[in-house]
């Protein structure tokens, strides 16, 4: 492994991408052109640990902008359903309901955000 601050090879980049991308460390492995045992043993190593961590939060966190960007589409879909006279009134209701969930959980969330925010303004100026 090189040195700290140094990048990876482009074999270990190549592998980071395979386990992410692969069901098994067999497939990564076979998929990066490398060994089993050696895609075990750089598992081992806590720079590709750490480059395979970041790598882990990072397609997280595409993830997340994805639902995000749905979200608006989501809502528009739960609001046709829950106004959709001819529709079943369960599938309304729950749609009602989901509505009604997801609007008080966000206000919860901004309240905690609000509180934490706060905190850390009055810690910083201590």
């Amino acid at each position: 492994m090189t040195g700290h601050g140094e990048k990876l090879s482009r074999k270990k980049e190549a592998a980071i991408i395979a386990l992410l991308s692969e069901p098994t460390i067999e497939k990564a492995a076979a998929k990066a052109g490398i060994a089993k045992p050696t895609l075990w043993r750089w598992l081992q190593i806590p720079e590709f640990q750490a480059a395979y961590r970041e790598a882990r939060r990072e397609a997280v966190s595409q993830a997340i902008g994805a639902l995000q960007r749905a979200s608006a589409e989501a809502v528009e879909a739960l609001r046709r359903i829950m106004n959709d006279t001819t529709a079943p009134a369960t599938a309304r209701v729950n749609a009602a309901r989901s509505i009604i969930e997801f609007a008080i959980k966000g206000v919860e969330i901004e309240d905690i955000l609000a509180r934490l925010e706060a905190l850390e303004n009055e810690s910083g100026n201590n």
